[in-house]
């Protein structure tokens, strides 16, 4: 009874404590609870939101965005051939049991659809070597292939020569193979050789320097001057969020927004930086970003219709494409003109409509008025490369 007094009174003290510091802190009655502290801030630390992780600005994600890269790759060496005997009590003469040596582990690259830019990739990869042959007839292991992940629409070449276009998921190239390995004794057992001593030692892996180049895989691609609203219209029809700015060049690597239609249909469209005149001649963000359109299906021409004579600026980037490559210009494309909200632009559009046509999709990126018919000539353009891909029409160079 004694104890339990004692325990009682301590227990009393200690809740008066609690009770005097807490009046002192002047803290609400729904905190003053006779809880330990400790489990008050574990509930505290409990129902805190975890940190949120900033966006990357457009600048810090041209670091990240990495289309070109220059790779050393070396296989693994084979392991050495064994040059041994079997041993035995009571059998003198057991003959030769040196064992091979294990092939070395290849360099494979394979496409991964999560990784979206080269930046992953490392300049040198090396295989692993395989294990040395052992006695009694054991062969060594060979080295474990090392994968190498990259995106897709990855080329690889060799001495400006294209060996390798990874252009489906899962797709795979050996890009460095392993040394074979090395005999043992046992290899060279003959009639007229019933004692081998010579075993041989394991081939050097293949060493290969490859560049790898990264081609924006979509259907559609959109091309225009800086500052036309490409990334604009990319954030007003799919979920894309590229970076937005009144001044040229706020997009610094290609953007892909995922614009999605009634039957699980879906269209990759590509938001590629602005070209500028002279981009064929590696002006401006020149060849950098023009090989991205080769991978287009069909090409969105983006033109700011509150420029002076806006129809000049199709001519313009035709002309360019053209110079890049022979027949980039042909293909399928459709003519978009933007900032319709405008006074200006408004004024133009009859005069641009005379010029190039009735089809050109005069829009507005900033209110969204006139979407539809640019979504509806999307599927259109989609629907018809899709039915030509027999004839081999409308689909890219390299696919």
């Amino acid at each position: 009874m004694a104890r339990l007094g004692l325990f009682s009174v301590r227990s009393q003290t200690l809740l008066d404590s609690l009770g005097c510091w807490a009046a002192s802190q002047r803290l609400p009655p729904q905190r003053m609870s006779a809880r330990p502290l400790s489990l008050s801030r574990m509930d505290q630390a409990r129902h805190q939101e975890p940190p949120r992780k900033k966006l990357l600005s457009e600048k810090k994600l041209k670091r990240h965005a990495v289309d070109h890269r220059r790779v050393l790759v070396r296989g693994g060496s084979g392991g050495a051939g064994a040059s041994c005997f079997h041993s035995e009590p009571r059998k003198e003469f057991g003959g030769p049991d040196g064992g091979d040596g294990g092939h070395g582990g290849p360099v494979i690259l394979k496409v991964d659809q999560q990784v979206t830019s080269l930046s992953s990739v490392l300049s040198q990869y090396q295989g692993s070597s395989g294990q040395d042959g052992g006695r009694k007839n054991c062969s060594g292991r060979g080295g474990a292939a090392l994968y190498v992940r990259v995106p897709v629409g990855t080329l690889v070449k060799e001495g400006g020569k294209v060996v390798a276009d990874l252009c489906r998921p899962g797709e795979e190239y050996i890009a460095a193979r392993g040394g074979a390995g090395g005999k043992g004794n046992r290899f060279f057992l003959a009639n007229n050789n019933r004692a081998p001593v010579t075993c041989t030692p394991g081939q050097p892996g293949q060493e290969r320097l490859l560049h790898l180049e990264l081609k924006t895989m979509a259907h559609a691609g959109m091309v225009g001057f800086p500052n036309a609203g490409k990334s604009s219209l990319l954030r007003a029809i799919s979920n894309a969020r590229p970076a937005v700015a009144a001044y040229p060049f706020t997009t610094l690597s290609p953007h892909i927004g995922i614009v999605h239609y009634e039957g699980h249909r879906q269209i990759a469209v590509a938001d590629v930086p602005g070209i500028v005149r002279g981009a064929h001649q590696n002006r401006g963000l020149g060849l950098a970003f023009l090989r991205h359109i080769e991978r287009c299906r069909f090409l969105l021409l983006v033109v700011d219709l509150s420029l002076p004579e806006p129809w000049t600026q199709v001519g313009h980037l035709k002309h360019e494409l053209e110079m890049y490559q022979e027949g980039l210009s042909q293909r399928p494309h459709a003519i978009v003109a933007n900032k319709l909200d405008l006074p200006e632009a408004r004024a133009s559009l009859p005069q641009l409509r005379a010029r190039l046509g009735q089809g050109v999709i005069a829009l507005s990126a900033a209110t969204g008025e006139n979407l539809e018919e640019l979504l509806l000539r999307l599927k259109a353009l989609h629907e018809a490369c899709e039915e030509a891909e027999q004839g081999q029409s409308c689909l890219p160079l390299g696919w």
